[in-house]
């Protein structure tokens, strides 16, 4: 606990673990998609406080290597992490407190993410794109408001009118962009509610709120362990395609030669959240069953953000020519079996870097290597340590000026 920075008890000491991990993994992610090009327009248009959020955000979605909380389909750290770090630089807080307010953002945003699956996304809505504004304002109000839940409320509300994000902006910039707004809007609405700002009580609830216009519904409570469902993602696309490339590298040797379909068989969820088949682009490819199935076939796991600079010419032929989709709703939502002529051949219902399959040390200390950021093991060591010393963890050099860095 702080005693004037407004962050909740429990204290960051005492906080599950896996929120570091999870932190720490997303700086990762921020450091290797810094010179991504969705990440270089959000830098030259940052402008302020809330442009530097929209900056650091989309450099940490862009990969798609960010964690993932599965019983929402949603990226929680996106728009929360860039929030509680750069409001608690901006305020010359603690680590402590950056830590302490990014958990009860993770917290909000799981909360509604997980009572508003599946209809966020049966409507065609981004789910971390909605749901973070949320889990920004509440990082943001805890830094920058006494510790009230009336300020919390006001800043919730005042982030739930400038939700929105499109499930078809996936595999485009848009995607990472539309999360990077999110995050700014979330500290935006925190910073408003500081300044005196109100919204409808029943904002979320009333006639022609949240609830109605997006179907659907608000938690009574951002209580909860959100983090215990979180996935530390091993491959840089699409979490959907994640079982289907495992069991493609588990069944590699089974598979027939020839020119005889492959089939892999998903939860129709998948296919909403990787509807790309024939993929013109890296981005595209990041939303592809059939493309990550074939790549790993021929090449191996793509666990590295640079097997997704181009398209694989030889993968994207294979995809197009003998790999067949099935939609299956008894599978798990982030299950995938491969099969050929009616014999399946391998299945994963929880891939590497599920709750079920954490990362082991070794794997997460190879990612930060992949993501060029090695150097932030054990950073969050110490948490008195002020936010500013983290955020100085980008590396100006590689990302051609850090969006951490204040204006």
């Amino acid at each position: 606990m702080v005693e004037d920075g407004g962050v909740p008890t429990p204290p960051a000491e005492e906080l599950d673990p896996g929120y570091r991990v999870a932190l720490l993994d997303w700086i990762a992610c921020a450091i290797g998609g810094a010179n991504e090009r969705a990440s270089r327009s959000a830098r030259a248009a940052a402008d302020g406080l809330s442009g530097r959020v929209l900056a650091a955000a989309t450099a940490g979605h862009v990969l798609d290597f960010d964690d993932t909380y599965a019983p929402g389909l949603a990226h929680l750290s996106a728009p929360t992490a860039p929030a509680a770090l750069l409001v608690a630089a901006e305020l010359d807080a603690t680590a402590g407190d950056a830590l302490a307010a990014y958990a009860a953002g993770f917290e909000a945003m799981g909360a509604l993410a997980r009572a508003s699956h599946p209809a966020l996304y049966e409507r065609g809505f981004h789910p971390t794109a909605v749901c973070g504004t949320v889990g920004s304002a509440v990082a943001s109000a805890l830094l920058l408001g006494e510790e009230s839940s009336d300020h919390v409320e006001v800043a919730t509300r005042l982030a739930l009118v400038q939700a929105g994000g499109l499930r078809r902006a996936f595999g485009s910039d848009a995607k990472s962009l539309q999360v990077g707004a999110a995050a700014a809007a979330g500290v935006t609405a925190a910073r408003l509610a500081a300044a005196g700002a109100s919204a409808s009580e029943d904002l979320a609830t009333g006639p022609g709120g949240f609830e109605e216009a997006f179907g659907a519904s608000y938690p009574s409570s951002h209580a909860g362990a959100s983090v215990k469902d979180n996935w530390i993602k091993a491959y840089p696309c699409c979490l959907q395609t994640h079982s289907a490339i495992e069991a493609a590298w588990a069944g590699r040797e089974r598979v027939a030669r020839g020119n005889a379909a492959l089939t892999v068989t998903v939860h129709p969820r998948a296919r909403q959240a990787a509807p790309y088949d024939d993929v013109l682009d890296g981005l595209q490819a990041k939303f592809s069953i059939p493309y990550t199935v074939a790549y790993t076939l021929l090449r191996g796991p793509p666990s590295d953000p640079r097997n997704f600079r181009a398209v694989d010419d030889e993968a994207r032929a294979l995809a197009r020519e003998r790999i067949r989709i099935s939609e299956d709703v008894t599978m798990p939502e982030n299950g995938a079996a491969l099969g050929q002529e009616g014999t399946e051949i391998a299945r994963v219902d929880a891939a590497t870097g599920s709750p079920a399959r954490p990362m082991s040390e070794d794997e997460l200390t190879r990612k930060l290597d992949l993501l060029g950021a090695s150097h932030l093991a054990g950073a969050l060591d110490d948490l008195a340590v002020s936010a500013r010393e983290l955020v100085a963890l980008w590396n100006p050099q590689s990302a051609g000026g850090p969006p951490f860095a204040n204006a």
